[in-house]
């Protein structure tokens, strides 16, 4: 009898547990949703097929995730438990929908959805018994907190001899999963991993006419969800472009992805093979793709010509202008000819070093190069040598620059040469219109296309000065040569002395007072050993005492120089009583915030295009009023020195350089890119237009 009552509590406890593990069946609920196993059918046929699904109804404003949660949460996990020789299919996952949460985007479902999956039903099941089906499910629903549920759930359904008849009630959730079902195609494709950028290119025939394609790509930590993915569709061929997750660890041995058509709400589901992405020119790419690479390249063109107006080309323009002016005939082609070599090889050197860099891992943009107080001082260094050589403290730099009808016709060549060399360096770091869509394209090519987009852009760079040396007509208008080219050559110094003092004054902001003072101080050594290299009349006795005064003049400028870059400091944080310093975060409060849009404007002192921007049309009363008016946040992104979180920004716009202005509308629509050049009328229409 002692044993009796131990034995009857375990036994209780028992059946306790086991009720409480049990399956369930119809509505579940859990924390913050609510969960059922359905069927679409009212019976099971031996020998027949029938779909289940799992039905999810979160709470307005929560989701649930996708089988690629996107870039945080979980994918729904599933265990099927079904009779002897029944088999459940794999879910057969609905297009999901970009779920913005913050400064991330997630891949899932809101409001009530299903997931659905086919049942294989033997056919040796006893007509009349019940037929049973035991699903596990855990999972993560969010809003912005996230709470991990699960559930035991179960379905019982009668079998029966006749075919089974739709249950009425579950039509309409199962015509919902059939019409976000994206339909297996086999287009051709391919995919490449590198230069942090993910890109597919897909030969989709005439089968997609649509601009609005959404991508969807089905591998975890592959891509940056949050950075808006850039698709083209033309010709028959699609092309996509998306920045690489932070958590990249390698390429899929196959990408599995949807394609969404979200204007006419259609899906397909598709594979790419790793390799070399059919370009144009490719074979088998077809010629219809010849005039977008085409279109790049007349960008670039264009946008290469319209650097020769940037205020940072002008003073080389100037020097250039002598060259030609200095001779006629074949002396002036084969001078237009140097200067176009000078051009296009120095923007294929600054070309391949970024590609290079950008292969390896590196947030390079165009103008990097004015991004080092190393490279700053030695530009400072050569306009200061030119203006004084074109003042006449010494000769020699005449020679190199190819001015003046004494000098031989090779010195004078190589002269043009090193002025092409110039003007790229002075150049590239402005973004003209047209240059910036040329150049955030580029870098998403192969290397050889996107080789030939910085070609196309140097060439359209030296195409005035080419243009000028070979056009007769514009040749024999010009003035004749005689003693006023020497008044001339002497009035074009000036330009490179306030160039110097521009680029003085973009090294002030990368250093410090030391480091200015450093570097004129190094200017001052450059003189004097630009003034005795020219004192050659002197004796013999003081002709090695002037080389070592000159060597050693050269060798305190560069240590100086060196000096000088120690002091580098980083971009201040304080804005000013009418911006802000723009960051990431900021950036993400603001636009969590229904009353207020955000200019993002991002600049860098070297860009000369940013600074007459700020002065013309930012930084005037009438921008200023509309600004408050319009409660709108301006930020400004300072890209002087090498800043990977702006240059993480710029790429999310396809943009490579500055300036890039960014107008976010309060209502949380897609950011409006606003044009490079900008005047105040513009910037005020654009505001009052929210």
């Amino acid at each position: 009898m002692r044993m009796i009552f131990p034995l009857a509590l375990i036994g209780a406890l028992l059946l306790v547990a086991e009720a409480w593990s049990a399956p369930e069946t119809g509505p579940v609920q859990r924390d913050h949703i609510e969960v059922e196993l359905i069927a679409e059918t009212m019976s099971v046929q031996p020998g027949a097929e029938f779909r289940v699904g799992l039905r999810m109804q979160p709470d307005p404003g929560w989701h649930t995730y996708w089988i690629n949660p996107g870039d945080s949460g979980l994918p729904i996990h599933l265990e099927w438990t079904a009779p002897d020789g029944a088999r459940v299919s794999e879910i057969a996952w609905p297009y999901p929908e970009a779920l913005p949460i913050g400064h991330l985007v997630n891949y899932g479902y809101e409001g009530e959805h299903l997931l659905p999956a086919t049942v294989f039903v033997p056919a040796d099941l006893p007509i009349g018994s019940t037929f049973t089906l035991d699903l596990y499910a855990d999972w993560l629903v969010c809003e912005v907190e996230c709470i991990p549920g699960e559930a035991d759930l179960r379905l019982e359904l009668p079998i029966e001899a006749t075919a089974p008849s739709l249950d009425p009630n579950r039509a309409d959730l199962f015509a919902w999963a059939d019409s976000r079902r994206p339909q297996p195609v086999d287009w051709p494709a391919r995919f490449r991993a590198e230069s942090r950028q993910l890109s597919v290119s897909i030969d989709s025939g005439d089968a997609l006419n649509t601009e609005s394609l959404a991508f969807f790509p089905a591998a975890e930590n592959l891509v940056d969800h949050a950075a808006e993915a850039f698709v083209a569709v033309a010709d028959g061929r699609v092309q996509i472009s998306q920045r690489l997750s932070t958590f990249f660890a390698g390429a899929p041995e196959q990408l599995s992805f949807l394609l969404v058509d979200t204007a006419n709400e259609q899906a397909w589901s598709l594979r790419a093979e790793p390799g070399d992405l059919a370009t144009p020119g490719d074979p088998g790419a077809g010629a219809d793709s010849r005039p977008h690479l085409a279109l790049v390249l007349l960008l670039a063109l264009a946008g290469g010509v319209l650097l020769n107006l940037m205020p940072c080309v002008f003073p080389v323009l100037s020097i250039k202008a002598m060259s030609v002016l200095g001779g006629a005939g074949q002396d002036q082609r084969a001078h237009g000819l140097a200067y176009t070599a000078g051009v296009v090889s120095s923007f294929a050197v600054l070309a391949a070093i970024l590609l290079i860099l950008r292969a390896g891992g590196e947030a390079l943009g165009w103008g990097f190069q004015l991004q080092s107080p190393w490279f700053i001082g030695i530009l400072i260094y050569v306009f200061f040598a030119m203006g004084l050589a074109l003042s006449g403290v010494f000769e020699f730099g005449s020679r190199m620059m190819g001015l003046g009808q004494h000098l031989t016709e090779r010195a004078g060549l190589r002269g043009s040469f090193f002025t092409g060399i110039l003007a790229c360096v002075v150049a590239s770091p402005c973004t003209a219109p047209f240059m910036g869509t040329a150049l955030g394209v580029a870098v998403l090519l192969p290397w050889p296309l996107a080789m030939s987009v910085f070609l196309a852009l140097g060439l359209g760079l030296a195409l005035p000065m080419l243009a000028l040396s070979y056009w007769p007509g514009l040749a024999r208008r010009l003035p004749r040569p005689g003693p006023w080219m020497d008044t001339f050559k002497q009035a074009m110094a000036f330009p490179l002395y306030l160039a110097a003092v521009w680029l003085l004054w973009v090294l002030a902001r990368q250093t410090d007072p030391n480091g200015l003072a450093l570097v004129l101080t190094g200017m001052v050594a450059l003189a004097f050993a630009l003034w005795l290299s020219g004192k050659r009349d002197a004796g013999p006795t003081l002709a090695s005492l002037r080389h070592v005064g000159v060597a050693l003049s050269l060798l305190f400028a560069l240590a100086a120089l060196a000096s000088a870059a120690r002091f580098e400091t980083q971009a201040p944080a304080e804005g000013s009583a009418w911006w802000d310093p723009y960051s990431p975060e900021r950036l993400e409060q603001l636009n969590g915030d229904p009353e207020r849009a955000v200019l993002v404007n991002m600049t860098a002192d070297w860009c000369v295009t940013c600074l007459v921007n700020e002065r013309v049309a930012l930084n005037t009363d009438a921008v200023r009023r509309a600004l408050t008016d319009h409660d709108v946040v301006y930020l400004k992104g300072d890209w002087t020195r090498r800043d990977p979180v702006i240059t993480d920004y710029l790429a999310r716009f396809d943009r490579n350089g500055v300036p890039l202005y960014v107008l976010y509308p309060r209502d949380g629509s897609e950011p409006l890119v606003l044009p490079q050049i900008l005047t105040p009328g513009l910037v005020v229409q654009a505001l009052e237009n929210l």
